[in-house]
């Protein structure tokens, strides 16, 4: 993972996400997915961009399925923005680095 992307497990959501004092852009993907992979560098230019505002953790539902189902993940890519332990904020799909960007505005 690069530097400013966290990876998490089942067992360290509630804590680096649920728990968490700053927003967490959470990125639900799987290492097979074309679409993931293409949209890592978006996500990594979003968390390099929003050191100390947004924590941007990434979750490989492969691994970790118990997240995923829990928050309705049916596609991957899937974004889900969260804020104080509550989702404001959801993207589906390879994303642009605007819609996340837009994403973060709307649930400031």
């Amino acid at each position: 993972m690069a530097g400013n992307i966290h990876e998490i497990t089942d067992d360290s959501f509630e804590q680096e996400v649920l728990k968490s004092t700053t927003p967490v852009l959470v990125d639900f993907w799987a290492t097979w997915c074309g679409p993931c992979r293409s949209l890592a560098p978006t996500v990594e230019a979003v968390a390099n961009d929003h050191v100390g505002k947004v924590k941007v953790c990434k979750v490989d539902v492969d691994h970790n399925p118990n997240q995923a189902a829990q928050y309705g993940v049916r596609s991957i890519p899937t974004l889900i923005l969260f804020n104080s332990g509550k989702i404001v904020g959801q993207l589906v799909g390879n994303v642009s680095k605007q819609m996340i960007e837009d994403l973060f505005k709307k649930s400031a």
